[in-house]
């Protein structure tokens, strides 16, 4: 795997949910009746793009639900994207998936279509907390999957969980963390519970129904989960993000921290080259609309300037175990004695000429390229 590859990433949002989990605001729909004129509007999408990107090394299939689709679904739109880009020979393929999707027949398809990387939408396992999050499935659910990738011969199989819930202590969370070990998962991804504005969860904060943990004790937890994970050899590579091996990291995701070009495709998918980002509609409706009328379906587009690239490239830089390379604060004021400081706080610290965020670092990843300016 090229994991400093500039090859293009790809991007297919899949709008489709079983259910809305009350926390997350990433755009998806429950009715699944708009399913066969989505996939028909992203074949013309991608003939939009097809002699624009001349070959791409990742394929991430995200949502929404992915593993939600139907066999003859699934296969369609795979075999759809590798015959209408190219796709490189060693490409990392992930595809999203709920545990209560994943059978044994499921995960056989999965592998003869191309998927070699699994992310799977965990989030506990613990079934009280489950219940909490509105999840569909259970503990018992997420092991039975896990188990059943291990079984069709996945060996790059990420974990996603959430910690920081109401109420949630460090002994619960290890727990967690020690039933997911134990199927020696590839990649781990441990996200604190985020209340976004709009979301059932945010309804409910402020109606009383529960009381969000304080900032210290997520904290404390945070550093925790990257204390508890170093312990056991895995590689904290980004603020969220932790791999058992370097070639574990996920490829795909380390474009967007990298400001690699990549290629979004469907409802509310985004996209970026030559330092210009566009998306698309957020609305299966729309998105179709568009493309059956022969119009793009981008919705807006920015072009940063040079002080905004220069700002994101730090702030994209501070969540990497990475880092920046010290050159590119050269030029900036006052930037050795802030470095100096940084280093005296235990946030960063300097390594073969390059300045690498600590895990309390990431804790203030975004405060500290304004430092800077």
């Amino acid at each position: 795997m090229m994991n400093n590859s500039q090859l293009p990433g790809l991007y297919v949002h899949v709008p489709f949910c079983g259910s809305k989990c009350p926390y997350c605001d990433f755009y998806s729909v429950t009715p699944r009746s708009q399913m066969g004129q989505w996939m028909a509007a992203l074949e013309g999408e991608i003939s939009l793009y097809k002699d624009r990107f001349p070959v791409f090394d990742s394929l991430y299939v995200g949502g929404g639900t992915p593993s939600l689709l139907d066999e003859q679904t699934l296969t369609s739109l795979i075999k759809g994207i590798f015959h209408g880009f190219a796709i490189s020979p060693d490409a990392e393929v992930t595809m999203e998936c709920n545990p209560d999707d994943v059978t044994p027949g499921k995960a056989v398809l999965f592998r003869s279509l191309g998927v070699n990387r699994i992310s799977l939408g965990v989030q506990s396992l613990d079934d009280k907390e489950l219940g909490f999050l509105q999840r569909r499935h259970s503990a018992s659910q997420a092991e039975r999957a896990l188990a059943c990738l291990q079984r069709a011969g996945f060996d790059n199989v990420g974990i996603d969980l959430i910690y920081g819930l109401p109420g949630q202590i460090q002994s619960d969370w290890c727990e967690t963390l020690d039933r997911a070990l134990e199927f020696e998962p590839a990649h781990l991804s441990c996200y604190e519970l985020t209340i976004s504005a709009g979301t059932p969860f945010a309804r409910m904060r402020d109606e009383g129904v529960f009381a969000p943990l304080e900032e210290e004790e997520g904290r404390a937890l945070f550093l925790a989960t990257a204390q508890y994970l170093a312990d056991r050899g895995y590689i904290h590579y980004e603020v969220s993000n932790f791999a058992k091996e370097k070639k574990f990291m996920c490829h795909h995701n380390r474009k967007y921290w990298k400001r690699t070009p990549y290629l979004g495709l469907g409802p509310s998918a985004h996209s970026f080259a030559h330092g210009e980002r566009w998306w698309n509609v957020r609305s299966v409706s729309q998105y179709c609309e568009h493309i059956f009328k022969g119009r793009s379906p981008v919705e807006g587009s920015e072009k940063l300037s040079q002080d905004q690239a220069s700002l994101e490239s730090l702030a994209l830089g501070f969540r990497t175990k990475e880092g920046l390379d010290e050159t590119l604060f050269q030029n900036r004021p006052q930037a050795h004695k802030i470095i100096t400081e940084l280093c005296e706080s235990g946030l960063v610290s300097r390594e073969d000429g390059r300045i690498l965020p600590t895990p309390k670092g990431f804790l203030v990843a975004d405060s500290l390229p304004l430092l800077f300016y």
